[in-house]
């Protein structure tokens, strides 16, 4: 990369195609191999979609197959990990997918948002939002730095289209495994019922192998388990 690229802060860019709307922060000269890369993960997915449509509608673990892409692999090892369908992780697997390109290419700054599901690498660190539409978490980020690529996924009964089979403002689950991740956010999100079920339900998938940390505010109540993040006032704005 250029001198001046190298001085050029990294931008924020959206990114669609089709129902998929991501928000991409790089520099610039990573911005095409991030569309290229969401592209190619959305026609794995898209193929294996076609080849059997189950692995789509499933909100039940779908068995790995030794002849799967290795996207697809991870999906399902995802979803055996969180107990929920593989389709719980593809806002997170494209994002990863995405990232990990930029990473090859030579990105030290590259953050994927998809659906509030994050792929996240900054040596620098940054403030990433948390929209949970609740008093108690308004305008509230994570204070954030990672040199290798992590995972901050949400899910919510209250925002956005994703299936939620509880009740919470949001739960947010932290992760090296960004698919691992998203999975045990739907996870999370489905045990959250009421402020009396927290406790468990965080703890059940704070305790997961791979998660860092957990996240959930139902009703008044916001609760955290494991290691998250430092959260910080911010503008957090969608």
């Amino acid at each position: 990369m250029c001198e001046a690229c190298a001085q050029r802060a990294p931008m924020k860019y959206r990114f669609q195609y089709k129902e998929t709307v991501v928000s991409i922060v790089c520099d610039e000269p990573f911005l095409r191999v991030a569309e290229n890369a969401i592209l190619d993960a959305r026609r794995v997915i898209e193929d294996k979609v076609a080849e059997d449509p189950f692995f789509q509608m499933t909100y039940e673990p779908y068995p790995v197959k030794s002849g799967d892409h290795e996207l697809i692999q991870h999906m399902c090892q995802a979803s055996e990990f969180s107990g929920v369908g593989p389709f719980a992780g593809v806002a997170g697997a494209v994002a990863v997918y995405a990232v990990e390109k930029m990473k090859e290419a030579g990105a030290e700054t590259a953050i994927i948002e998809n659906g509030g599901d994050i792929a996240f690498l900054s040596k620098e660190e940054r403030n990433v939002g948390l929209f949970a539409d609740h008093p108690v978490l308004k305008d509230i980020a994570f204070r954030m730095r990672s040199d290798s690529i992590t995972g901050i996924c949400s899910s919510s009964a209250k925002i956005g289209p994703s299936v939620s089979l509880g009740g919470s403002n949001v739960c947010t689950v932290f992760s090296e495994d960004v698919i691992l991740a998203d999975c045990c956010a739907t996870a999370l999100g489905n045990l959250v019922k009421d402020e009396s079920s927290l406790s468990e339900a965080l703890e059940t998938i704070g305790s997961i192998d791979g998660v860092k940390g957990c996240l959930a505010c139902i009703g008044g109540k916001v609760a955290i388990f494991g290691d998250i993040p430092e959260m910080v006032d911010a503008k957090v704005t969608v």
